[in-house]
């Protein structure tokens, strides 16, 4: 019998991902270079609706809490079709329960972890970012475990990440049984800038993805 523990029980920090996951953090400067090689230029229209849901954002959080469906709707979800990931050949599933298993075995048989991914950007049933859209309060820091946790549920590697909050962005590469963190973007030290990078990035790991599992087949990512 495969018992189901909820993620968010059961992959609370770092070393619950190496003690039930196997996957452990590495320090090799050179295992994550993608987030900081030479980066994909803005068009003026993508740099100037960046910047309005930079200040949308703080707006809102300077009068009350910003929850996770309100976030999803006044940045994340523009920020993604803003940056042409809503479209084909890229979908955007949301709701997503994923189901990962552990390598160990207990005296009730082996765990399954279970939980919900809030947006995930799809090709072809591949991952391509997942996004955690967790409450402005919610560390980041704290969210990492749970979104490697979700990530490890695919073949596929290497596979990139993103954990947000909303004013925080940290970007995560996951390969064989180690991964790797970016620079934490904050909209609160750069309120415009920080954005405009973080969708640099993205764009960067997408079309990177796009043409590691499309080789040979002659497709090439919009944008």
């Amino acid at each position: 019998m495969v018992a189901l523990t909820a993620i968010t029980r059961a992959i609370l920090n770092f070393r619950d991902l190496e003690e039930k996951l196997g996957r452990r953090r590495t320090e090799n400067p050179h295992f994550f270079p993608e987030w900081q090689m030479s980066l994909p230029e803005l068009s003026a229209t993508e740099t100037t609706g960046l910047n309005r849901l930079s200040q949308r954002y703080l707006t809102y959080l300077e009068t009350n809490e910003v929850s996770e469906g309100t976030l999803n709707i006044i940045l994340l979800a523009p920020f993604l079709d803003m940056l042409g990931l809503c479209d084909p050949p890229y979908r955007i599933r949301g709701e997503t329960w994923v189901e990962v298993q552990t390598q160990i075995d207990t005296e009730g048989g082996k765990i399954t972890l279970e939980g919900r991914i809030d947006a995930l950007t799809v090709l072809d049933n591949f991952w391509l970012v997942v996004i955690e859209g967790k409450r402005s309060s919610f560390s980041v820091l704290r969210a990492i475990p749970q979104a490697i946790a979700y990530m490890s549920a695919t073949q596929y590697h290497p596979i990139f990440g993103l954990v947000t909050n909303g004013y925080d962005y940290l970007f995560i590469k996951c390969a064989g049984s180690e991964f790797g963190l970016s620079h934490n973007f904050s909209l609160l030290s750069d309120a415009t800038g920080n954005l405009l990078r973080v969708a640099q990035v993205l764009k960067h790991l997408v079309r990177l993805n796009f043409r590691t599992i499309n080789n040979g087949k002659g497709l090439t990512p919009n944008g």
